[in-house]
């Protein structure tokens, strides 16, 4: 049995979705007391979030945990979509979250009310701000080695609850500090403004990953290159490809001479196979050797 990396795309996605499900919980602790003490609608807002943080964190262990599964009989192209399942159960949890907080907030512009303990509020605040950075920042180390979508997912609303903390902290000085008790609806108006559309970016990377989009412009020319590259490709047709969690599947027609041995044509392939796994990681495959000009049905282009 293999034994991974300590420092494996599978061993940092997973600690970093236990470091998150760890900082959420933290922060659902203390703004939950700081919320029952001051009743402010922008806190209930952060305090919202990271309940919503937790559970989307949860859903991400599990998922994180599946996706890295390897491939077995009955799922040959592996588990990775459990990625982007999650990271659609995370956009519907984030999006009711908002709903929420802007029924708080138009009832708190109706009857404005001070915000109490505000030095503990801004402590928090502080304090949640500051935890949110640090997960963030190793979150963004850990997209970089693995290319998770979960994880993704997981660090762009916590990115956003940094921008939801501040918010909070201007809430506090505006409405306790100068006494103008409308900031804290409005700064938690447009808390959920940030909520909402924080789950519209989620739903949509993972709407793309299940409907099999294709990869980037930019990744897609690089196969190409690469391909064309061979000294004895001639051309590259019918490149169709698509992202499932950390793996990326590519397939694609390479034409070459019509009198060249089967021999020949299989060793070339697996040589442009080799060059374009040295460039993409975790890179599923899979070339069809053509004659060229030979007239054949093409799929949805022709390269």
């Amino acid at each position: 049995m293999s034994v991974e990396s300590p420092a494996s795309p599978t061993i940092l996605m997973r600690r970093a979705a236990m470091f998150a499900v760890a900082t959420a919980t933290t922060l659902i602790l203390t703004k939950g007391i700081i919320w029952w003490w001051s009743d402010s609608v922008a806190l209930l807002g952060s305090l919202l979030d990271s309940i919503l943080d937790a559970l989307a964190s949860l859903i991400n262990l599990v998922a994180v945990r599946q996706a890295t599964t390897p491939a077995d009989k009955e799922h040959r192209f592996g588990h990775g979509k459990a990625e982007a399942l999650a990271g659609l159960g995370q956009a519907i949890l984030i999006f009711c979250s908002a709903i929420f907080v802007t029924f708080e907030a138009v009832r708190h512009l109706l009857d404005p009310r001070v915000i109490g303990h505000s030095l503990l509020v801004m402590a928090v605040m502080i304090l949640a701000t500051a935890l949110t950075v640090a997960l963030v920042a190793y979150q963004r180390y850990v997209v970089r080695q693995s290319g998770s979508l979960a994880i993704r997912a997981d660090s762009l609303h916590y990115i956003g609850d940094t921008a939801i903390n501040l918010g909070v902290l201007l809430a506090v000085v505006l409405s306790a500090g100068l006494g103008w008790l409308l900031a804290d609806p409005l700064i938690a108006l447009a808390i959920a403004g940030m909520i909402f559309w924080s789950a519209w970016s989620i739903a949509r990377q993972s709407f793309d990953q299940l409907m099999d989009r294709e990869l980037e412009d930019s990744e897609r020319q690089k196969i190409k290159d690469i391909a064309l590259a061979h000294k004895e490709v001639l051309g590259i047709h019918d490149l169709r490809t698509r992202r499932s969690g950390l793996h990326r599947f590519v397939q694609f027609h390479i034409e070459l001479p019509p009198d060249m041995p089967l021999h020949e044509a299989h060793r070339i392939s697996d040589e442009v196979e080799a060059n374009v796994k040295e460039e993409f990681a975790d890179t599923q495959v899979l070339i069809h050797q053509d004659p060229a000009g030979v007239e054949e049905a093409h799929g949805f282009e022709h390269a």
